[in-house]
């Protein structure tokens, strides 16, 4: 490791790290909260979040929604910072989840649902923030100062806070072992960097992507989305697999760079099937996830298997956080600071 090389690559080798620190942390804070959640017995979830959090906010919906049967809905802040509508909260729990725990909106509208009756959790990494000063349960990440302005490491660690509050909730002994066994999932990873550097060259001149994935790894593929328009100005556009059959595949023609999500849950029959056509048709597979060898690609990045459904993502997206580091490299940037980008965004 020398002394060039980008905080973004650095901050994704510490997320074994990070995890290890969330699982060892005093429990308290999470069989509270479960607790919270039990006493207060919400009929549905809102989440709050913006970009990368909004991200883990989708991911949270399925993880809720799978685990717990809890129909969660993402907000959107206008409603209440723009329009100023009172919304009615009070059989909810909310959370808001933001790195830097600043942005006025997710503030003011997370201290709006707790006026309103609402269970509400804050999910923060910078200590002492204004989000947590409004939030009745806080969730740290934990994940140190992260000096790139692509978040990578705290992006993971809000993915692995709130699932240890759902595997005390809905008893899933299975989830709380594929935690448990999380950062050595998450070392092994790490050792697809080399394959990273080695693929990427083969995109430097690609000038558009799409990101595809079914179910809980969907929200994986949004954010890979992101992180190659951010640290690489490549135009990538996520779309649930099944979606994108309904009009967005006529983008794809022969040599088209497509990044396949491939999960070992009950999704990957179907996206074994478009990936297959997709490759009928001439693009050329990312795959990323479950080696499948039916799946014809030009690139693997192939995630060792968790345990679990909710696990097998959060090694997905260090693996691509890697391809994109690095594509980012060949491509002449600098990961670390985006143009046009800051650390922390304000809006209103």
């Amino acid at each position: 490791m020398n002394n060039t090389t980008p905080h973004m690559l650095l901050e994704i080798r510490e997320t074994p790290t990070v995890v290890s620190n969330l699982l060892n942390v005093d429990q308290a804070r999470y069989q509270n909260l479960a607790r919270a959640m039990r006493d207060h017995n919400p009929d549905f979830a809102v989440t709050i979040a913006r970009g990368t959090s909004d991200h883990a906010a989708n991911f949270l919906k399925y993880a809720l929604e799978t685990q717990l049967g809890l129909v969660t809905a993402s907000s959107s802040p206008s409603v209440i910072t723009a329009y100023d509508t009172k919304l009615r909260l009070k059989k909810s729990v909310v959370i808001a989840i933001s790195q830097s725990g600043q942005s006025p909106d997710v503030v003011n509208s997370l201290r709006a649902a707790r006026e309103a009756g609402a269970l509400t959790v804050a999910l923060v990494n910078q200590e002492h923030s204004p989000l947590e000063e409004v939030a009745e349960f806080v969730l740290p990440m934990l994940a140190g100062e992260e000096l790139a302005v692509a978040a990578t490491k705290s992006f993971v660690a809000s993915l692995v806070a709130p699932l240890q509050v759902i595997a005390n909730l809905s008893q899933d002994a299975a989830l709380q072992t594929a935690l448990q066994n999380l950062p050595a999932a998450l070392s092994a990873t790490l050792e697809l960097e080399e394959s990273a550097v080695h693929r990427s060259e083969r995109y430097r001149y690609a000038e558009a992507m799409v990101s595809l994935a079914r179910g809980i790894h969907y929200p994986i593929a949004q954010e890979t989305a992101l992180k190659l328009k951010e640290t690489c100005v490549l135009q990538t556009e996520a779309f649930s697999s099944a979606e994108f059959a309904h009009g967005p595949i006529i983008l794809v023609e022969p040599g088209f760079p497509v990044i396949a999500f491939q999960a070992r849950d009950a999704t990957a029959p179907g996206t074994l099937e478009r990936y297959q056509d997709l490759a009928s048709r001439g693009a050329e597979l990312i795959l990323i996830g479950h080696d499948t060898p039916e799946i014809p690609a030009a690139t693997r990045l192939s995630t060792p298997a968790t345990g679990h459904r909710l696990t097998d993502p959060i090694v997905a997206i260090v693996a691509a956080y890697l391809f994109a580091g690095h594509l980012s490299l060949v491509k002449g940037f600098n990961p670390d600071s985006p143009r046009s980008l800051k650390k922390v965004t304000r809006t209103l």
